[in-house]
């Protein structure tokens, strides 16, 4: 399931920490976080083609991060942040409730999207959310637009529209399903932000999880009694493997515990940036894994939805100042010359990989007509889909 800005709850005067530990450089901690963020999509795209139960995977991701973060907070010291929260019948009901309700309605429909849409299309899809978010917030009426605000997110828009015009698979419950998913992000971001609004009240997203991982697994149950559950068959689990749950469960996990430490070793700007390479690796490994079909409309629109959210975000000013920041930070940490130099190398080398295989995607005159994975059956309204969707209404 897709990775996004977890939930944060109202805290006491309790200091800000930076992920401890053995130093490592940051660029460690980047590719983590890409890696399992664009992995647990991947993987979690196979379970849905070769299963298909969107909602009882939610619910079994829950209830793993329900067990484990239990298991780290007496064990390790990484859920310490949970200490300074004074929590209550009131502030749970309050903040915890229906922030983890939001949170569990955007991971449902993240994943019944993949039913219907391709990897790479719902990545564009998803740069609509700024979009989204701003229009609750003004609707919450936390946000008064500006000239410049509206003109920087009818950018994003332009392009999202753009890439939506070129998709070939085009699907209305998948983009109904997706919008539905933005739509729940945004009120939980919308939400999150009222409740700190008193002051510096925000914890690290591996707390939040703590506490809203067993909300969402009780309302996942719930929503899954109505859709999955009915025509859920024993043989789909035996096709998956009970040990591919475990693993995908796990890594999923794992994508929480690398977000801590990203935030802690980066910068504000270093995380959008991040961001956005995730998501353009993502489009890159679709269509090299499953062969998506990607028209040249669509890359332009992405790459305009993609340069409005980085306006959006900071601003040309600001993406300078990190920029040197950043570059001072690189050249003073501490570590070998070799250490350097091999992070040099993997940026360089992502960054040619990125310029080879989109060439390639913009020279391509006819769509595929397969990629590194084959299925004997194919989906009419996903190139990607290539098993019998499932009837999960």
């Amino acid at each position: 399931m897709a990775a996004s800005k977890l939930p944060v709850l109202p805290v006491t005067n309790y200091p800000k920490k930076r992920a401890g530990g053995l130093f490592l450089h940051p660029v460690f901690y980047i590719t983590c976080w890409i890696f399992f963020s664009n992995l647990t999509i991947l993987f979690n795209k196979w379970l849905l083609d070769t299963a298909g139960f969107p909602v009882i995977l939610t619910c079994w991701h829950m209830v793993f991060a329900s067990l484990a973060t239990q298991c780290l907070a007496r064990t390790t010291s990484l859920l310490d942040g949970r200490h300074g929260i004074k929590m209550d019948r009131k502030l749970y009901v309050r903040a915890v409730l229906p922030i983890g309700i939001l949170y569990s309605g955007s991971m449902v429909c993240s994943n019944l999207v993949y039913l219907y849409l391709n990897v790479a299309f719902i990545q564009m899809l998803k740069a609509a959310s700024p979009f989204a978010t701003l229009v609750v917030a003004w609707l919450w009426r936390q946000e008064n637009p500006t000239r410049a605000l509206v003109i920087k997110i009818l950018v994003i828009v332009c392009g999202v529209l753009l890439a939506s015009a070129g998709e070939i698979h085009f699907s209305w419950p998948g983009f109904l399903y997706q919008l539905g998913g933005l739509l729940f992000e945004s009120v939980r971001v919308v939400m999150i932000h009222a409740l700190m609004s008193g002051g510096d009240m925000d914890t690290d997203p591996l707390v939040s999880l703590y506490y809203y991982a067993p909300v969402c697994a009780v309302t996942n149950v719930l929503v899954a009694g109505v859709t999955d559950w009915p025509s859920f068959q024993w043989e789909d689990l035996a096709r998956v493997g009970v040990g591919m749950l475990f693993l995908n469960a796990f890594i999923a996990f794992l994508l929480n515990v690398s977000s801590v430490f990203l935030i802690g070793k980066t910068s504000g700007l270093i995380l959008h940036l991040t961001g956005v390479l995730k998501n353009i690796l993502l489009v890159i490994l679709a269509v090299l894994i499953w062969g998506t079909a990607i028209a040249p409309l669509q890359i332009f629109g992405y790459s305009v939805a993609l340069l409005g959210i980085l306006f959006y975000k900071m601003g040309w000013d600001e993406v300078k100042m990190h920029t040197m920041s950043f570059s001072n930070r690189y050249t003073d940490a501490s570590g070998s010359t070799d250490e350097k130099k091999l992070a040099t190398f993997v940026r360089r080398a992502l960054f040619f990989i990125a310029l080879v295989v989109v060439t390639v995607i913009v020279l391509r005159q006819r769509p595929p007509t397969g990629g590194l994975f084959t299925h004997a059956h194919s989906s009419p309204n996903s190139d990607v889909e290539k098993l019998p969707k499932p009837d999960v209404h």
